[in-house]
């Protein structure tokens, strides 16, 4: 029989009014709903002042983007209040643990050769572990690719914006693999839309990149549980970032197929359900080790061993699990 799972659909790292996003909570959340979203996580940054609550019946969650001045910006989930930045990595990975929270790292691999003036902001010392990684982010994706040279490029970089997008970067998959497989603990992943809805009015339109209900509709993150989550908002807020701390979210791109993925073990092995035939890739401490077009799979893995699934369509980057282990 075909497990049941109840299904919540969230989006994270999302800025307001109160850092360099362009709207307010109510009006944020409103086009969440329109999307679809059960959930969202606001992360400004260096600002902690959202409250938290129930909005237009989405359960908006605040956490912070701590973010230095030049690079290693950090997404601060579960803390109670707000933490500053350091030019120490170190520090406030560590302030994040002391208030029993846990973050990610943002962004962590932005291209250095854009063709823009946005400068690349990265997480530049490796040697600091931080508690998951943010393996795609889609407005860093776009602007990696954004070609600011001529009004041409603008206009197209504008209209025809979702062929900018192009997926995780290699880097950032070979620095989380690597994270994996030396750690006896899953270090998990978030995909976040780093959402703005930025206005550029230097033109002759003033124009929004990606409004919020643009990017509520691309990078999901999806949550399945065995039993419907509670009404008391906090008990909600618990079981969500407990999910996301713990691995328990479907990362997909919705802007390629709204589909919500089966993922799941059984009888000591992966199955894998769509609704349309894909490529569907295995990926074991970071190699690739099966890859089958199909609309489902079933994969004999091994104990205490981790793989993770890749899924795209149509050559477009679409579905990402994080590390699954039999245990």
């Amino acid at each position: 029989m075909e497990k049941q799972f109840f299904y919540y659909l969230g989006a994270i790292h999302i800025h307001t009014k109160l850092s360099d996003g362009t709207e307010d909570i109510n009006s944020i959340s409103k086009a969440a709903k329109r999307a679809g979203l059960n959930w969202i996580i606001i992360t400004d940054h260096n600002n902690f002042d959202i409250e938290e609550g129930f909005y237009n019946g989405v359960c908006v969650i605040k956490g912070e983007e701590i973010s230095p001045c030049a690079s290693n910006h950090y997404i601060a989930l579960g803390i109670k209040n707000l933490i500053n930045p350091s030019e120490n990595t170190q520090n406030f990975v560590e302030e994040v643990r002391k208030q029993e929270g846990f973050g990610f790292a943002a962004h962590p691999d932005e291209a250095d050769n854009r063709k823009n003036k946005a400068q690349p902001i990265k997480w530049t010392d490796k040697s600091v572990i931080p508690d998951g990684i943010e393996i795609w982010n889609w407005f860093s994706d776009w602007a990696d690719n954004y070609d600011e040279s001529n009004i041409f490029r603008i206009a197209y970089s504008y209209f025809f914006r979702h062929k900018l997008i192009h997926g995780p970067r290699k880097e950032t998959l070979k620095w989380w693999d690597e994270l994996n497989s030396n750690s006896e603990d899953i270090i998990p992943a978030i995909i976040g839309v780093d959402a703005h809805a930025l206005k550029i009015s230097k033109y002759i339109f003033p124009i929004k990149i990606f409004p919020y209900n643009v990017c509520f509709e691309t990078l999901t993150n999806i949550i399945p549980l065995e039993n419907k989550l509670p009404e008391d908002f906090e008990q909600q807020k618990k079981i969500i970032l407990e999910s996301i701390k713990s691995s328990n979210n479907i990362m997909i791109n919705r802007h390629v197929k709204k589909e919500i993925p089966l993922i799941y073990v059984k009888d000591k092995s992966i199955i894998v359900k769509i609704s349309t035939n894909a490529q569907i890739k295995i990926i074991q401490n970071g190699v690739l080790i099966h890859s089958e077009i199909n609309k489902s799979l079933k994969f004999p893995i091994q104990e205490k061993i981790k793989y993770r699934i890749e899924i795209y369509l149509k050559n477009q980057p679409w579905i990402f699990s994080n590390p699954i282990i039999l245990k």
